[in-house]
């Protein structure tokens, strides 16, 4: 066996190549070769490199069945791994071709490979018995044939054809007959008549000899004994009986009826049936004749899938001495039915998928098969749901499972996907199999916050680490790809302070980057910094991080912690009989202020400047008269701080006059600064000379050693000039009050600072006031309004009365708040609504300043 089996495989070998047309490698191997054999060079064949086959996984997949063989890790080779028998695989099937898949990764890749085991002669004919005995009338002319049960051999094609020879004998012969196109059964011929007497028994060998190389045989002992007397056989009607039947015909389905007779009589003439000769040798399991009636019925359970065609013979024996038989053959063919559902089966599973993966992508692949044959076999394959996923067919029998659609994760992080496939059979049957497909995240969302703009109020004085608000921005990402970080964008606007010096926003608030609270590094000073605008980034810890940004407009509240500050004089001084500016004395902290003898009721004698660092009401301030109580001299104006005679002046007035004046703000808790005014009584045109003297006096100091009369000439030009200017001033004022005004007052920038005059006075504080503007709307006002003070008629000092005034407004507009704190009502004075001074009562004219939204 030697001699033969290298060339063999070399031949073998020579003959795989690739199927280039088909994308199919075909390898042919013998049966029984021995494990480690060499099958084929599949690496080369397939195109890779050395080292691919292990660095690239190749590997081989089997559909069902043991394969018996494997690939090499090292070298990518097809070899031999477990006995190979073709009889076992295949049975009698020729050509026995198995169905292989090949793996590959890093891409991964499929290739089939028909792996083909050839017959070897293995198997000797076989005989069904050892020993056969026949009983052959004496009466037996020449020529009777003697049907003699065949041999069968396991193999295929040249090695299972058999050839017989019968032992050397004169009385008998061989006659070989083709039953059908397979098979051949020997006849054993008498070629001469029997005697009895002379051999009463027979002792012949059946040799039977396949085709193979070298040839293989198998032998039957037949016994034969020779009877006397009934010397007529039973006969069938036929030789040959086909029948067919379905697959799934039940058990006792008669197959046929077979009838035989005899013209002998009596004993000789009764017949029985005998089932013989079964090809294959389960027929005996599944076939059965009856002895009397000759009925063959089915015993057991018929399956097309693993024998296809029963051949078997029925002898019919008398009961004469010696009896005597007659044979007919039987052919079943089994008739396939659809009782075979498809199997699908997952080969590669290439899971999670990443959700950005391209249209295209192999997911998974499947094989599919049905055990039945024609329609009942072929094999329809869908996907449900439809999409993202579908299928397409690769191979006969195989499947890829690709991306149709995007993925988002976001949308559904995981598929049940079902395979389902249908056979073309009446009724068609169907399997399924599900493939759970988990879909992996990328960053491919970015952080948002729930507002472009956020707009924070916040009270000044705070304390240092107060939290102000809490920004929140959702990544709808998972793991590292949705966890937020905060931080104040270095980049962002900062704050500008009082002082023109710009502040970046991270020296004011830090943001926790974790939970998004806003948190004051210091306390806030409403008087150094109103507004602070800045952005807030919200990064994922993705790869590569995508972020997103909010503006944050932080709106500094102005609480009252400064109080009102005196101011000296503004300079110059009036004329006799006019309002003017107390003089002050420096380092006394002191106001001089000089007033004639009978002057008349409403004169104003000085006027007390005053201004608070804060602002609305609390910057807001009165004057209040603190002494001397009750019903004095003079009176001061509630909110202009004029000092005016109360009535008019008498000598019994003394020669000077203390007033202690008191100016508070109405901020909660009001703040107050207090200022002492002595007033002295002198004649009329001594009150002017001695103002205009003090006053020059007070601004330059005490000076010793001047002369008299140079002082005098320079009082009386100085007396001529304050004349002058006080009287271009009513004209100026007289003009402005009578003159046209405009409904609104609008612009940015500071807010102008408004003197005291004759009608009232408005005290504000020397910042900017501002409304505020968001970007998707207009500009909203930061309102706030006070009402100028006019000196009440003669003797109706004691009867000011302060109704409640409009509400101050305060609008603030933007996309939503976070904190908010409405100004406090206060009473405003009794007066009628005026800007600027005059006469006629008007209703206030807001004063708006915008700044256009980032």
């Amino acid at each position: 066996m030697g001699v033969w089996w290298g060339p063999v495989v070399r031949v073998l070998v020579l003959q795989a190549a690739w199927a280039l047309g088909g994308g199919q490698v075909r390898y042919s191997v013998p049966e029984e070769a021995r494990a480690g054999t060499v099958v084929g060079r599949l690496a080369q064949d397939l195109g890779l490199e050395a080292g691919e086959p292990e660095a690239r996984r190749l590997r081989l997949v089997a559909q069902g069945r043991r394969a018996s063989v494997e690939v090499s890790g090292a070298s990518g080779a097809l070899v031999v791994s477990s006995r190979l028998d073709r009889e076992e695989l295949c049975g009698k099937s020729a050509p026995c071709a198995l169905r292989l898949e090949v793996l590959v990764e890093r891409p991964l890749r499929v290739f089939h490979v028909e792996l083909e085991v050839t017959d070897i002669n293995d198997n000797a004919p076989l005989f069904p018995a050892a020993r056969k005995n026949l009983s052959i009338a004496e009466s037996s002319l020449p020529g009777s044939r003697f049907p003699l049960e065949g041999a069968s051999d396991a193999d295929i094609g040249a090695n299972a054809q058999l050839s017989y020879i019968l032992s050397p004998s004169e009385h008998f012969g061989l006659d070989l007959q083709k039953s059908n196109e397979r098979n051949i059964v020997p006849d054993l011929v008498l070629t001469k008549p029997l005697d009895r007497e002379t051999m009463p028994v027979h002792r012949l060998v059946l040799t039977a000899s396949d085709g193979g190389r070298p040839s293989l045989s198998g032998t039957m002992e037949l016994v034969i004994s020779v009877l006397d007397a009934n010397d007529n056989a039973p006969q069938f009607n036929q030789s040959v009986y086909k029948v067919q039947l379905p697959e799934n015909a039940a058990e006792g389905t008669l197959v046929a009826q077979v009838d035989a007779t005899d013209p002998d009589e009596g004993t000789n003439s009764e017949v029985t049936y005998t089932a013989t000769s079964f090809i294959p040798l389960s027929g005996r399991d599944v076939i059965t004749v009856n002895p009397k009636t000759g009925e063959i019925r089915l015993t057991g359970a018929l399956d097309f899938e693993e024998v296809s065609i029963f051949d078997f013979r029925i002898e019919v024996r008398d009961k004469g001495t010696p009896p005597l038989s007659g044979h007919c053959s039987v052919e079943l063919e089994v008739v396939d039915v659809n009782d075979n559902a498809p199997e699908v089966w997952v080969t590669s599973l290439s899971v999670p998928v990443a959700e950005d993966a391209s249209v295209g992508t192999v997911v998974a692949l499947l094989s599919v098969s049905d055990r039945d044959s024609g329609a009942n076999g072929r094999v329809r394959c869908a996907v449900w749901p439809a999409g993202p996923f579908g299928l397409v067919a690769t191979f006969a029998g195989s499947y890829s499972l690709v991306l149709r659609e995007a993925l988002d994760r976001e949308r559904v992080s995981e598929y049940e996907v079902e395979v389902r496939a249908e056979d073309g059979g009446a009724p068609p049957l169907r399997a399924s199999r599900g493939v759970r497909v988990p879909v992996s995240d990328v960053n491919d969302n970015a952080p948002a916050f729930a507002q472009a703009v956020y707009t924070v109020l916040a009270r000044e004085n705070n304390a240092a680490g107060a939290e102000l608000a809490r920004l929140w921005a959702r990544d709808p990402d998972e793991a590292g790809n949705g966890r937020v970080s905060y931080s104040v964008a270095e980049g962002g606007v900062g704050g500008a302070s009082a002082g023109g010096g710009w502040r970046p926003a991270s020296s004011y608030v830090s943001v926790d980057a974790e939970s998004g609270r806003l948190w004051a590094l210091q306390p806030l000073d409403y008087e150094e910094l109103q507004v602070l605008q800045f952005e807030v980034r919200a990064v994922d810890a993705g790869e590569p991080p995508l972020c997103g940004n909010a503006t944050v407009q932080l709106f500094v509240v102005d609480e009252n912690d400064n109080a009102p500050a005196l101011l000296p004089p503004a300079g110059g001084g009036p004329g006799p009989g006019a309002s003017g500016e107390a003089a002050w004395v420096p380092g006394a902290g002191a106001w001089w202020a000089w007033a004639a003898w009978g002057a008349p009721a409403g004169q104003v004698v000085a006027k007390i400047r005053a201004v608070d660092a804060d602002s609305g009401y609390n910057a807001w301030l009165r004057y209040e008269l603190w002494e001397p109580r009750g019903k004095g001299p003079f009176r001061v104006g509630l909110y202009s701080g004029e000092v005016s005679t109360a009535r008019a002046l008498e000598e019994a007035d003394g020669p000077r006059q203390r007033l202690v004046i008191v100016v508070r703000d109405h901020g909660e808790p009001a703040r107050s600064a207090t200022a002492t005014l002595s007033v002295s009584l002198v004649e009329g045109g001594e009150a002017a000379l001695a103002a205009t003297g003090s006053s020059s006096s007070a601004a330059s100091g005490v000076e010793g050693g001047a002369s008299s009369s140079s002082r005098n000439v320079w009082l009386v030009v100085a007396i001529c000039a304050v004349s002058s200017l006080f009287l271009l001033a009513v004209v100026l004022y007289g003009a402005s009050r009578w003159a046209p005004r405009a409904a609104v007052l609008s612009g940015p920038g500071p807010a102008t600072l408004v003197c005291a005059s004759e009608v009232g006075s408005w005290s504000y504080s020397q910042r900017q006031s501002r409304s505020l503007c968001v970007a998707d709307g207009a500009g909203k006002s930061d309102l706030m309004v006070f009402s100028p003070n006019f000196p009440p008629p003669p003797g109706a000092a004691a009867k000011e009365t302060q109704p409640e005034p409009p509400a101050l407004l305060d609008t603030v507009s933007g996309p939503s708040f976070l904190a908010s704190r409405p100004f406090p009502r206060r009473p405003f004075p009794p007066a009628p609504w005026a800007v600027g001074g005059g006469s006629r009562a008007q209703p206030p004219v807001p004063v708006v300043h915008c700044i256009p939204g980032q």
